[in-house]
């Protein structure tokens, strides 16, 4: 018998399947690692043309109908058209969002610099239901008045710094450089062409039964369609809501306060409340308490309510997904990945909830 022999057959039985396994770990673990260092500086773009993938798909599915099949056509009108929005309609919105909110904060500049030439009392002590409060905050934590506001607006105009410096490239920096944005759109076709392949062959790779599959995927695509159409669409009509009567009440900055009600509508508790209240506040402040009204009126009727019937159209009772994994989505998201972060944070966390449920549901069968 050879060496060659001798050595195979000394690694034949369990040393062999042991030497095998770790062999395949060790080597899809630097595989993967390599590749992880590849996409990396990608994930934005690529993040983002899986989001927009999957607001396009419905309509790639239509439109491939109405061209005979021609899907590559479909995906290259839908990707052109992506194109147009970005360069377009969202640019002018980012350029919008950082004049305003520069306005915005030479306004509260101007405001800090008055109050605190003003000593004490100021705008806050002036308010009778707040005088109270405030007395007491004195007496017993000897906190005054003019500490108060100085916190307030402080907080509020370093907040506004972030969002005048953040906002002119809000939605390029999201995505990146020019090779990013490119590598978004490249990215994009393929998925709306190629996407139910795609789809196909990753639900193939699952080891379980295909009726299990079929529950799953749909289980899957039910909570994703939640998160996506219900939450960050309506999260975009509150947001388009609440700006449009901030501008018709005259209030300043109306872009600003909009996209911070969008933010701020996947909130548990206040939502969206917590930017037209106090706006409604600053009108009776202001003198003009009709306008006061309106935007109060506006707020409880159309933004605020906006939630309760837009949602039930769009998810259609397919899934439910909890307001909290939403928020936690939303916050952790921007948190961790950015912009893109307030997209794809809460379809994560939904999608975890997903499969834990399934799993539970499977083990008690």
């Amino acid at each position: 018998m050879n060496p060659d022999s001798q050595g195979a057959a000394r690694l034949s039985g369990p040393a062999d399947l042991f030497y095998r396994r770790v062999f395949a770990l060790a080597a899809a673990g630097l595989l993967s690692l390599a590749v992880y260092q590849i996409i990396r500086p990608f994930f934005a773009p690529m993040a983002w043309a899986a989001i927009l993938a999957l607001f396009l798909f419905p309509l790639q599915r239509r439109l491939t109908a109405l061209l005979r099949g021609r899907d590559g056509v479909a995906a290259l009108l839908l990707t052109l058209f992506t194109l147009f929005i970005f360069v377009g309609p969202l640019s002018g919105l980012a350029i919008a969002f950082a004049t305003q909110a520069e306005h915005l904060l030479a306004i509260l500049t101007d405001l800090v610099n008055r109050l605190r030439e003003g000593g004490d009392g100021g705008v806050l002590a002036s308010v009778s239901f707040l005088s109270g409060l405030f007395d007491w905050l004195d007496q017993h934590l000897s906190i005054s008045t003019s500490q108060i506001q100085g916190w307030a607006l402080d907080g509020a105009k370093r907040l506004l710094q972030q969002l005048a410096s953040f906002g002119g490239t809000a939605f390029f920096s999201a995505v990146g450089t020019v090779l990013s944005f490119t590598v978004m759109l490249f990215l994009l076709f393929f998925l709306l062409r190629d996407g139910e392949d795609i789809a196909r062959v990753s639900v193939g790779l699952i080891p379980m039964r295909p009726d299990r599959k079929t529950v799953l995927v749909s289980r899957m695509n039910a909570v994703t369609r939640a998160v996506v159409m219900g939450t960050v669409l309506t999260a975009l009509v509150q947001g388009v809501l609440l700006g449009a009567g901030f501008a018709i009440a005259g209030l300043p900055s109306p872009v600003v306060f909009g996209v911070i009600g969008a933010v701020l509508s996947v909130v548990p508790f206040g939502g969206t409340a917590l930017v037209w209240i106090p706006g409604a506040i600053a009108l009776f402040l202001k003198g003009d308490p009709g306008w006061g009204i309106f935007l109060a009126l506006w707020g409880v009727l159309l933004v605020s309510s906006a939630d309760n019937f837009l949602k039930p159209i769009l998810i259609g009772g397919k899934a439910e997904v909890p307001t909290l994994a939403v928020f936690i989505g939303v916050i952790g998201g921007l948190s961790a990945f950015g912009l893109v972060g307030m997209f794809a944070g809460p379809i994560l966390i939904a999608l975890v909830l997903a499969l834990i449920k399934f799993a539970s549901e499977t083990a008690q069968e």
